[in-house]
């Protein structure tokens, strides 16, 4: 990945016609006395010509490295992913920049990194529109940027391209839940080991599921009912797979768990432990709750393709399997549970986050927390169905009480009456 820390230094440059066609060339100097020619051939008008030459001079001046500048834009984007961002983030974001890049690359890698210019970004989505979505191209279009913009920083360019494009809109997508009679239906239709478990457990716990097949059974307490989130576990393109730390420090969570869960758990790790012995492999092994017999990890995609064919046997059509965890969220409040305790379950980076992605929760559960509230004095006693009229009228009457006193109150203040 060539960057420019030797800044060139102009020296005689020329144009000269060749044929019919007429050429740049310009002599260069860097910081060490290294001399270089640099040729640009091509141009059908010598004013053409003239122009290049102005733009070349101008990104010296300015301390661009021209030769780096002429480096096709898919070439520097897979250097610049591999040789600097892949140290700087996780292993699953790099998976997907990868796969963001081989898409980007192949609709605009061959052209120079000088000559990007928006228009050839705006023809890439237009193209791309056809078989992708707006959010995964709003993801290319910040890959480009990011890329851009730390060619700026290096002196490749002079300008970033990427904003001034707007990426296609992305359509909101519409968050679905089951309801707990959609729930429990879906759970009749999965009676197989060890779908039942792996389902009840995103239910009833809120996890996604890199988080579920990343757990290990040093991660439960059983007889405590706990349960800690310490990684995900991501496949990557070439088929390994690679644990994850959280991406916050929220996302590193501790989840209560319900006797139902730790039931089901305590089944799943007898049934693992007598599938070990049958193997003759060693228990140390088979640490993840939910891999295969001989210990391997459980492919992502299955856990996906089992979740589509038991929602169909339910008759839930139009539902993701990230919808459970919606689901958790979404029935959680119908209980009484506050809204700090669900983001802290679902590992949100803030109470703010969570109640903006489950808005429209909270009138519900402001109305679950007046029926507790009053359910409390029910109680007690002192809401009986025939002293309630009786209490609002006394009510009514201490107001009244109140507002002739401070009125009698006030007029004393000011000298017109006294209170005996």
């Amino acid at each position: 990945m060539a960057a420019g820390n030797n800044r060139p230094r102009r020296g005689k440059s020329s144009i000269i016609k060749r044929g019919n066609r007429y050429s740049i060339i310009m002599n260069l100097q860097d910081s060490s006395g290294n001399r270089e020619r640099k040729w640009e051939s091509g141009f059908t008008t010598k004013r053409q010509a003239e122009k290049r030459l102005g733009e070349l001079l101008t990104q010296i001046e300015t301390g661009l490295n021209v030769a780096a500048s002429h480096t096709a834009f898919g070439q520097f984007l897979n250097e610049w992913l591999e040789r600097y961002v892949s140290k700087r983030v996780r292993g699953s974001t790099m998976n997907g920049y990868r796969q963001r890049a081989k898409h980007i690359v192949g609709g605009l890698g061959d052209v120079s990194m000088v000559d990007l210019r928006p228009d050839h970004l705006i023809e890439y989505y237009d193209s791309k529109l056809s078989n992708l979505s707006g959010s995964t191209l709003t993801k290319h279009h910040h890959l480009i940027v990011d890329c851009l913009s730390d060619a700026i920083k290096w002196n490749l360019v002079t300008r970033n391209v990427g904003i001034a494009v707007e990426p296609p809109r992305a359509p909101k997508k519409e968050m679905k839940a089951l309801s707990t009679g959609e729930t429990h239906r879906f759970l009749d239709n999965c009676t197989t080991e060890p779908w039942r478990t792996i389902f009840h457990t995103l239910i009833w716990t809120g996890i996604r599921r890199s988080e579920l097949l990343g757990l290990q059974w040093n991660d439960l307490d059983l007889d405590m009912a706990f349960m800690t989130i310490r990684r995900s576990l991501v496949r990557l393109q070439n088929g390994t797979y690679v644990p994850d730390e959280p991406k916050t420090s929220s996302g590193a969570r501790s989840l209560d768990l319900a006797p139902s869960t730790c039931l089901l758990l305590k089944q799943r790790r007898a049934d693992q432990e007598r599938d070990v012995e049958l193997l003759g492999i060693p228990s140390s092994q088979a640490n993840f709750v939910f891999g295969h017999p001989d210990g391997t990890p459980r492919t992502p995609s299955t856990v996906t393709q089992q979740f589509r064919r038991i929602a169909s046997r339910a008759g839930l059509s139009g539902v993701r399997l990230h919808d459970l965890q919606h689901t958790h969220a979404s029935l959680m409040p119908q209980h009484g549970t506050d809204i700090k305790t669900i983001s802290t379950r679902l590992g949100h980076s803030s109470v703010a986050f969570t109640m903006d992605t489950y808005a429209h929760l909270l009138p519900g559960m402001q109305k679950a927390a007046m029926e507790k509230f009053e359910e409390a004095f029910a109680v007690t006693g002192q809401l009986l169905s025939g002293s309630i009229i009786w209490r609002i009228s006394n009510h009514r009457r201490t107001r009244s009480h109140k507002h002739e006193v401070g009125t009698t109150r006030s007029a004393n203040k000011n000298g017109y009456a006294s209170i005996s």
